[in-house]
């Protein structure tokens, strides 16, 4: 089996008559590791993930060069069935999303919408998806109470959770402790570097210091391009383009 899960092969987005979002990005994600796509405002790293498990399909139609390759296979083959597409891809967002319904609801509602009836499977599923975003035993007595009680560092685990129960190969994570204070965020990378066991995790971070504590790898994206990518250890300390070092250092950005 390849170490490389996802291959992002000369990739270009564009979005009606304005410039590249995404110019040329030439990328792998290795399997079971954590891959932080970090860089200023407007530099193509929302694209980018959107791109990963077709959400820009359902924005304004762009148009895109290039190939993004899932165990090889091309996501954007026409035989591709996209909602199964998203289910082994999943996504976690800025904001944190409470369904108004119970705990156990929340969880349980993408299994349900797959087919999933037993009260055991289902029952199973939410813990195990809990208990996987570092949650369970903070709500364990209160499944049945209102998910929208939850503080939001909470409702953000909650929401990994939501996309852990539908059992993806892949997590994708945009900006997820942007509106977040340092106990939640520092839950939430704990959770993700405990789950990089069992799953591939792309995340574009809201600073470079967060992108520095939970990476792996890093690419730097800069005004749609991937300036730089590699090994976080050599990347963070010793990054060969001066444009990286200077972002890195605070000069810009």
């Amino acid at each position: 089996m390849s170490d490389i899960k996802i291959q992002i092969d000369h990739f270009s987005y564009t979005y009606g008559d304005e410039p590249p979002v995404l110019r040329n990005i030439t990328l792998n994600v290795r399997r079971n590791s954590i891959l932080t796509i970090f860089g200023p405002a407007r530099g193509g790293k929302t694209t980018l993930l959107r791109s990963l498990n077709r959400l820009t399909d359902i924005d304004e139609p762009g148009k895109r060069q290039g190939r993004i390759l899932l165990d090889g296979q091309d996501i954007y083959a026409p035989s591709v069935d996209v909602p199964s597409l998203r289910r082994r891809i999943g996504m976690v967002f800025a904001l944190p999303v409470a369904l108004p319904m119970s705990i156990f609801d929340n969880i349980a509602y993408g299994p349900r919408l797959q087919g999933v009836r037993s009260p055991s499977r289902l029952s199973d599923l939410v813990q195990f998806a809990l208990e996987a975003a570092a949650l369970w035993d903070e709500v364990r007595d209160r499944l049945d109470s209102s998910a929208l009680a939850l503080s939001g560092g909470q409702q953000q685990r909650l929401s990994i959770a939501r996309v852990l129960a539908l059992e993806p190969e892949v997590i994708l994570l945009d900006e997820p402790t942007a509106a977040l204070d340092p106990i939640s965020t520092a839950k939430i990378e704990e959770a993700l570097i405990t789950l990089k066991s069992e799953y591939t995790i792309v995340i574009a971070p809201h600073n470079v210091q967060q992108a520095g504590r939970v990476a792996d790898d890093a690419a730097f994206f800069l005004m749609g391009e991937c300036v730089e990518a590699g090994p976080a250890s050599q990347l963070f300390t010793v990054p060969r383009d001066r444009r990286t070092e200077d972002y890195i250092t605070g000069r810009f950005g």
